[in-house]
This record gives C-alpha cells, sequence and structure tokens, in this order.
C-alpha cells in the first residue's frame, strides 16, 4: 500500500504565489466564457494576431481562377496560414483532418453572382460548425444593402447559437456596387455587427479614417483582402492595416492566384507577426519566389 502520509506532506500547496491570472490577448474578449476564449486563441494566437487565408470564393462565385483545385493550390499553403477561412463542403471533401489551423467556416449564403447577393440566408447550423471542430463561423453582413434587415437577422441568430456552444462568429462586411467604401460607411458597419454580438469583425482597408474604423469597433478587425493587387501594394495594404490597429488579415485573391503562392503568404504573415515594413516583405517574397513580382 501507498504511503498515504508521505505523499500528504509531499504536496507543494504554493503557498507564497497567488493563483495566476492568464492575460488574454484578444480585443473585447475578456469577459467571455472559457471555450470562446479557447477557439479565439487558436485563429490569434499569443500575439493576438491572425494570417488568416480565405478560399471560400467558391459558395457565390464557383471554380474562381486559383481555386479549381483546392487540393493542389491551397493544402501546400495551410502550414504557413494561422486560419483557414472555407465552406463546410470543401473542408470535408479536400482539406486533410490532419491540419493544425483555426476552421473559420462559411454559415451564410444562398445565391450566386447571378442573382442579388444580399439576399442570403443562414446556411449552416452551429451543431454542424461544432461537429467539424470550427473555431468560429462567418456572416456575411450587407448593411444598406436590399436584404439588410434579413443578414442582420442572420447574424444575430448565429451569434445565439455561437453563445450556446460556445463558437465564435465573425460578421464581413459585404460591399456592393452601390455602397460607397469608406471609413464613415465602414465604421457604422463595423460597429453595427459588433453592437450585435459578433466576437470578431472583417472588414475592408481604406487610405483615410481606418485607425477610426478599428478605434470604434469594440471587437478585433480582420483586414479583407479583396481583389489581386500588385504584390507590393497588398503587401503595403496590409501592413498599413496591421499599423492601424487590425488584428490581422485575411487574403485570398492576394495569396492564391500569385506565381509563388507559398512566398506570398509567407510574406504577409512576416507583416502580421514579425513587424516587417511593406519593401522588406516584397523583397521577402521576391527571393522565395525566385524574383517573381506580379
Amino acid at each position: 500500500m501507498a504511503d498515504l502520509e508521505g505523499n500528504l506532506n509531499a504536496k507543494d500547496w504554493g503557498l507564497d504565489s497567488p493563483q495566476r491570472s492568464w492575460d488574454f490577448p484578444v480585443k473585447g474578449a475578456g469577459q467571455l466564457d472559457f471555450g470562446m476564449r479557447h477557439r479565439l486563441a487558436r485563429i490569434f494566437g499569443a500575439d493576438g494576431h491572425t494570417a488568416m487565408l480565405a478560399f471560400d470564393h467558391g459558395y457565390f462565385q464557383g471554380p474562381t481562377s486559383g481555386l479549381e483545385r483546392i487540393d493542389l493550390s491551397i493544402v501546400p499553403l495551410a502550414p504557413y496560414a494561422d486560419a483557414l477561412m472555407a465552406t463546410r463542403g470543401i473542408i470535408r471533401s479536400v482539406i486533410p483532418s490532419s491540419v493544425t489551423n483555426a476552421l473559420v467556416v462559411r454559415a451564410s449564403g444562398g445565391p450566386s453572382v447571378l442573382k442579388e447577393l444580399s439576399n442570403e440566408r443562414v446556411a449552416m447550423q452551429m451543431a454542424d460548425a461544432a461537429r467539424i471542430d470550427a473555431a468560429a463561423v462567418a456572416v456575411q453582413v450587407f448593411i444598406g444593402g436590399e436584404f439588410e434587415t434579413q443578414s442582420i437577422a442572420n447574424l444575430n441568430e448565429q451569434i445565439d447559437a455561437g453563445l450556446a456552444y460556445g463558437i465564435p462568429v465573425l460578421g464581413v462586411t459585404a460591399v456592393g456596387k452601390e455602397l460607397t467604401r469608406d471609413a464613415r460607411y465602414l465604421g457604422l458597419a463595423t460597429r453595427i455587427i459588433a453592437e450585435f454580438g459578433a466576437q470578431l469583425v472583417k472588414t475592408y482597408y481604406v487610405e483615410e479614417g481606418f485607425e477610426q474604423v478599428v478605434a470604434g469597433c469594440p471587437v478585433p478587425i480582420i483586414m479583407a483582402g479583396g481583389k489581386k493587387l500588385p504584390s507590393l501594394d497588398a503587401l503595403t495594404m496590409a501592413f498599413r492595416a496591421m499599423d492601424a490597429g487590425a488584428a490581422g488579415v485575411d487574403m485570398g485573391r492576394n495569396i492564391f492566384q500569385r506565381t509563388d503562392p507559398t512566398a506570398m503568404i509567407r510574406a504577409v504573415r512576416g507583416i502580421v507577426h514579425d513587424g516587417l515594413r511593406p519593401e522588406e516583405a516584397h523583397a521577402l517574397y521576391q527571393e522565395l519566389s525566385s524574383g517573381a513580382d506580379d
């Protein structure tokens, strides 16, 4: 029989050291429950920043250029991304279950590019997000769009379900052809999304007033990459967004449509996590890609 008295005497209660309260680096998340923070920590990491790779474009565009074969174009990039933003169909059919990335799963949709895009519905139940081990779900919000109220209802439905399951919701600001992409509009859209309870927001970068957009949003803002730009311009945009207070970037076409996508995602990661300036990141891209400048 074990020496119970000896075991009791050997215990260390640490009486001279109060229990540590762990700091949490994600903006606005200090009062969330453990499950929410644990999932957010998968997305943002110890420095509170994220380099997210978006390839959910097919849910309304079909096989976008660069995404014809996701097993060939995207899976090799996974080791360099903190989070992968995709649809549940692609995750289940193509993404290896061995990946360690946080998964941000598209949870709204409906119309294709042939119809009115703002006419979205909830496209996935939160129970399935839990089954797929999602770190967050993404819902498009069309502030000022024809179906604005409907998209906000989608957002609120997912926020309520996310609170029940401990899964954060990423509200994505949609910018249609009829909507002005400026700080005033994006400040309105991001604040509305946060006010309803989304734990993080994805929006576009604007040169004038982006720091005010970030300051006015009480949860982390992740910069959307948008259409493909010249590599130096894309890296400059990522740097300026981070410098203005963004918590990370979520790029798709500006990575997977490059001559060397692996080199580009490593350059983006250098800005997000290592503080590289645009010229330094661009030099890294060119070095890794043997001189590509697309």
